[in-house]
């Protein structure tokens, strides 16, 4: 794993109110002044943001602000100091672990935290309640590409290669991503042939030199089409296959069976097209295949996102300079997030948390035995699931995550939330899932408090308070601290300063597969671009991955053999349309900072179901009707949104709306048997006239 000489490591040392957007995983550069928002020139934004940029500061002086912690009594939430609050969590907390074991106590984070907070959170959990059962939203955002990343590459980074090398590629496959819309600044890098693979014709499609629309779920058949087209016609780069990697004949043994005709009755898509795709990209001197939530959030989505990088692979992409495979990160820390420890299975440093080697020293680094250290705990949905029930988690803490809202079969979840002997939430606003819980803690905002966010890049970034927080607003750091002392821990083993958490977390990861021993803050403030892994203070950082050998013991890239099974949930005569789930340009995620800002709620006040308006008028709906959709797990409304682009089959709709609005009322939570992703992008739904 080398660093490319030619590329530039350091920026202009950050001034005053120099931050990064809360938002996405771009992390576009930005600039407050005041509370105005300016953009700053960064790599990945060159100085332009999107509405959601532009209109963030809004969110910090929203009226709804939570300044106070809040305790119920009587049914009712209400106000009360630092002290109270947390003296009866700490109280309560203790009671259930010596009641009924650790693991009565669950812990669920938020790819949206710093590095710092998520260390800190994985640390609490394992040391200070002692539970294994500590997971993250980021398992609903990109956990299949890290599971396929690391079965074909050895290690999982999202983007192994900075953006610009896409802004110099001559081919780019993007599937599943429509970064016109969640990402747009993005957009200005996608400057060579373009081929989007999208059920919809989305704002991003539209931009495309060849747009793939696959039946919902068909994924993995069109990504073996490609490849069967890629061999047949004579594309496969055997030379480097032989020289870089390992397992070709058993993966092309799957895909000889999946020749495009026979693609073309699965999927819809023409096998011309798919071998138009793979002529362009094999045509390229540089390309690129970039996968997102489309083609990972399936019960098959290891394998889907798998299937891509076989292509790729076949191309000669990975490890080549100016081209590769990569995942487009979702949210803001969704790579630093899972990197150091408030996933299930993961230890800081990516190290995984069943490896003996690395329990020991990760329990060094905290001061603690390392048969002290729990094992791995249950995955997002699994862990949602067992709330109240016999064996388990009878208390739940929620971090930066929305899961009233974000889960999927979210009524379900819902009821099982209502089941809980405890919840505790710490937000800055009283979230759909704060307004259920028992006591609700007031945290710092992004732009209030400092920390470092690793980007779809891998690229480390540093983050310094712009604005004072209100007063009686503490961070999630001193939350933690505080709860920590409160549960017997001594003082010095939860610090609340966010660089003297980073200095542990760098030992902690040191050896790692995500190794940050070489960042420090004194590098970041002087404008170091550094991208991990990084292992001591004078390495350059690592922008590009995968040079001269890929992670595996070997050296080698794996291929793996996939074969398509398509989705769990079949179509009936009661339930006859497939559904998919997705983002708009005015909201983020659960929308419960966007739905504050007046200008993107006006914008999109309301949830709605895109739909072909022959599909609509079988269901007895016009144009902006209020409609009811309804899958196997339960109903949610809808006002209908016309679009002749739609496929006849599929319906569309946006996850950022509470209530009976909730996208997630309908999906289906099959499970992904490696990466325990639920089946997001997929069911199967009816519509009907309310």
């Amino acid at each position: 794993m080398q660093t490319q000489g030619e590329l530039v490591t350091r920026l202009a040392a950050p001034g005053r109110g120099d931050t990064h957007c809360p938002y996405c995983a771009l992390q576009c550069g930005m600039r407050l002044t005041g509370t105005a928002v300016e953009p700053r020139d960064f790599p990945t934004n060159l100085g332009g943001l999107c509405q959601k940029g532009w209109t963030a500061a809004e969110v910090l002086r929203t009226p709804s602000r939570l300044t106070t912690p809040l305790v119920r009594v009587d049914g009712e939430l209400r106000a009360a100091s630092w002290d109270t609050a947390l003296d009866l969590v700490a109280a309560k907390l203790a009671r259930l672990r010596d009641a009924h074991g650790a693991d009565s106590v669950a812990v669920f984070g938020g790819g949206g935290l710093t590095n710092e907070k998520a260390y800190l959170l994985g640390k609490f959990a394992r040391v200070a309640l002692g539970t294994a059962q500590i997971d993250y939203n980021g398992r609903f955002c990109m956990s299949s590409a890290a599971a396929a990343g690391m079965r074909a590459f050895g290690l999982d980074r999202g983007m192994p290669f900075p953006i610009d090398d896409v802004a110099r590629s001559e081919a780019v496959l993007l599937v599943g991503a429509n970064p016109a819309e969640t990402m747009p600044p993005f957009v200005q890098h996608l400057t060579g042939a373009l081929i989007v693979v999208d059920p919809r014709r989305t704002a991003t499609a539209e931009r495309a030199d060849l747009h793939l629309r696959p039946r919902p779920g068909t994924d993995l058949a069109l990504a073996l089409g490609i490849l069967h087209a890629v061999v047949a016609e004579g594309h496969y780069r055997g030379d480097y296959a032989a020289e870089r990697t390992t397992g070709f004949e058993a993966a092309w043994r799957l895909a000889a069976a999946w020749w495009p005709e026979r693609v073309e009755r699965v999927t819809g898509v023409a096998a011309g097209d798919q071998r138009r795709a793979a002529a362009l990209l094999a045509g390229a001197r540089t390309a690129h295949i970039l996968t997102g939530r489309g083609t990972e959030q399936h019960s098959s989505g290891t394998d889907m996102v798998g299937a891509w990088i076989n292509l790729a692979l076949a191309l000669g992409l990975p490890g080549t300079p100016g081209s590769g495979y990569g995942c487009l990160t979702g949210q803001g820390n969704g790579q630093g997030g899972r990197e150091h420890g408030q996933k299930a299975d993961q230890l800081p440093g990516y190290r995984k948390i069943t490896d003996p080697g690395a329990r020991s020293y990760v329990a060094s680094v905290w001061g603690v035995p390392a048969e002290s250290l729990p094992g791995a705990g249950r995955s997002a949905y699994e862990l949602l699931d067992s709330l109240g029930r016999e064996g388990g988690p009878r208390a739940l803490m929620v971090f930066g995550s929305n899961i009233l809202v974000s889960a999927p079969n979210a009524g379900h979840i819902a009821q099982r939330l209502s089941t809980v002997d405890f919840l505790v939430v710490a937000d800055f606003v009283l979230s759909e899932t704060a307004a259920l819980a028992d006591v609700v803690f007031p945290v710092t905002q992004w732009a209030e408090e400092g920390g470092t966010m690793t980007n779809l890049e891998g690229r480390v970034l540093l983050r310094t308070p712009a604005v004072s927080a209100p007063d009686g607003v503490r961070s999630d750091l001193e939350l933690l601290r505080a709860l920590a002392i409160r549960l017997g821990q001594p003082e010095h083993r939860f610090p609340a300063d966010p660089e003297t958490v980073f200095e542990e977390l760098r030992s902690a990861s040191r050896g790692g597969p995500a190794d940050y021993s070489g960042i420090t803050y004194s590098r970041l403030r002087a404008g170091d671009q550094l991208h991990w892994p990084v292992p001591t203070t004078d390495h350059p950082g690592t922008p590009r991955m995968f040079l001269t050998h890929f992670a595996h013991p070997d050296g080698r890239a794996h291929f793996t053999p996939v074969d398509y099974t398509g989705p769990t949930e079949p179509l009936d005569d009661e339930y006859p349309l497939l559904a998919t789930t997705g983002r708009v340009l005015h909201h983020y995620q659960s929308g419960a900072q966007t739905r504050l800002v007046p200008e993107l709620n006006a914008a999109s006040p309301e949830a709605f179901v895109q739909v072909h308006p022959d599909t609509a008028s079988r269901a007895g709906l016009t144009d902006r009707a209020l409609a009811r959709v309804t899958s196997r797990r339960g109903s949610t409304e809808a006002v209908v949104h016309y679009d002749p682009t739609m496929r006849l089959d599929t319906v569309f709709l946006p996850f950022h709306f509470p209530g009976a609005q909730r996208a997630n009322l309908l999906t289906n939570p099959a499970l992904d048997p490696h990466s325990r992703m639920p089946e997001f992008k997929v069911c199967a739904v009816r519509l009907e006239s309310l």
